[in-house]
């Protein structure tokens, strides 16, 4: 299900065009934020200072809406994502035993990166995929019903350059 996506490298005059073309917006923080992540795929905090004075905000506001809602990242996610749903029907089935085994088997725990850079562990709260619960979002595909073997294949297959849902991929 489509293609892993890359990412321009954080840049900050392309940041800070970003934060002209939107700053006069009703409650702009949230659309600048949003399109600073869209296009970097996460925010370097060295923005936020220029953000802040754009919008006549102090530092601590930008910083505390940044850091509030989890869906920012204030560093790079890696080449892939595998995001646990940790909702309550996820937690009946068994999503604390895959968060569980990634921390023991693989050494990642949710919020990380792995240190090659090629696969980060987030969770999400309801994918609407309840009734095949555990589930996961690999690279954005929703599977469910994921036990320990379908995650360690998964995270195996995240060194590659196809999405880790990919059909076409072996495990």
């Amino acid at each position: 299900m489509g293609h892993v996506p890359t990412r321009a490298p954080f840049d900050t005059a392309r940041a800070e065009a970003i934060i002209n073309d939107l700053k006069h917006l009703d409650g702009a923080l949230l659309p600048i934020l949003h399109a600073l992540q869209a296009e970097f795929g996460y925010i370097d905090e060295a923005i936020l200072p220029i953000a802040a004075k754009a919008l006549n905000l102090s530092k601590a506001e930008v910083h505390g809406t940044l850091t509030f809602y989890h869906d920012f990242r204030t560093s790079p996610a890696g080449q892939h994502t595998i995001a646990i749903c940790r909702a309550e029907a996820c937690q009946s089935v068994g999503c604390e035993r895959l968060v569980s085994h990634l921390e023991h088997t693989h050494g990642l725990k949710v919020g990380q990166t792995r240190a090659d850079g090629q696969l980060t562990v987030a969770e999400v709260f309801c994918l609407g995929n309840c009734a095949l619960g555990p589930a996961i979002l690999a690279d954005g595909a929703p599977i469910g019903r994921v036990d320990e073997d379908m995650l360690d294949a998964l995270v195996a297959r995240a060194g590659s350059p196809r999405p880790l849902a990919d059909p076409h991929s072996h495990s």
